[in-house]
């Protein structure tokens, strides 16, 4: 079994890269807003948020690390909450460039992720005949023919640069295998306890959401890892709070955000991040389940603390 919490924490994804600003109005784009949004979700009760940075003109997912250093360095300024930020990369980045965030920034905790799929986005495309932006159909179109690669050459490098900086990961696995996987370079001495995974369900290429395939996901973790590992829950979409409640009750924690879900219920787009850790926390909490600070969830995972990152 995963480590007993007392308490239960929220991470919230706050812009990501998977979604369009056609989509909705609300995605946050520029570094003010996205820090912003990153704030007020702190506010509400996230101990967590995870972070990816956008072209302020046009919207489209960046890895200019300056973009996340005004992000970063924002949100440090005046919040508590802890700071996860990618190492997704883009197209054609090298290991090494994805995950320059770690070397230069030294975060407390960053994604990291366990395996190659295919990433689909192309059935977007069926939903809206205009666009925003030029970008957004090509970058949908990308993905018909999309390989998220992350070899065990690139875990490699990716978690040895962890290590040297002193950030956990948080090992994001949107399969099975990749749970395996990090159970592979757990046994490698590539990490250390407790291990941090992240169970995401709901990318087309990879598991799908439902109690069946969560369950599946925990308790092959349990298998591998027994109570050195804590979880967390993503799923994507329309699943996001009701797996979300799941897995609150099975003892795990919860990622909500704009990145994962643009609705806060059906057929009724989110205005904001602090809507959707408002309502998680809410229905944590109808189940009597006390929600973690950022300074319990840093000693929770062993973090070195705000005041040691580069922000």
């Amino acid at each position: 079994m995963a480590m007993k919490q007392g308490k239960l924490f929220i991470n919230c994804a706050v812009t990501g890269s998977i979604h369009i600003p056609t989509m909705s109005e609300y995605l946050p784009i520029t570094p003010q807003q996205i820090a912003d949004e990153a704030v007020k979700a702190g506010k509400a009760g996230a101990a967590t948020v995870h972070l990816h940075a956008r072209d302020p003109k046009t919207g489209q997912p960046s890895s200019d690390i300056g973009l996340f250093k005004e992000i970063c360095g924002e949100i440090h300024r005046r919040s508590n909450v802890i700071q996860c930020p990618t190492t997704g990369g883009g197209l054609g980045m090298t290991p090494e460039e994805r995950v320059r965030v770690v070397a230069q920034l030294e975060p407390e905790l960053a994604s990291c992720n366990m395996g190659s799929f295919n990433f689909g986005l192309f059935p977007l495309l069926e939903r809206y005949s205009k666009f925003k932006f030029e970008w957004e159909p090509k970058y949908l179109e990308m993905t018909r023919e999309f390989i998220f690669a992350n070899t065990f050459k690139s875990l490699e490098v990716f978690l040895k640069t962890f290590r040297d900086h002193g950030t956990k990961p948080e090992m994001e696995c949107y399969d099975v295998g990749h749970i395996y996987n990090a159970a592979h370079m757990a046994d490698r001495g590539f990490l250390d306890k407790p291990f941090f995974l992240q169970l995401i369900m709901g990318i087309l290429g990879a598991i799908q959401p439902s109690v069946e395939n969560l369950l599946h996901m925990k308790h092959t973790a349990d298998s591998l890892f027994g109570d050195d590992y804590v979880w967390s829950v993503l799923p994507v979409g329309r699943y996001q709070f009701s797996l979300g409640v799941v897995a609150s009750a099975l003892g795990g924690n919860v990622r909500v955000g704009m990145e994962d879900n643009l609705y806060i219920s059906k057929g009724q787009i989110v205005k904001s991040n602090e809507e959707s850790v408002q309502k998680i926390r809410h229905l944590m909490e109808e189940l009597s389940l006390e929600v973690a600070t950022p300074d319990e969830v840093r000693k929770l995972l062993k973090l070195k603390g705000k005041d040691k990152t580069k922000f």
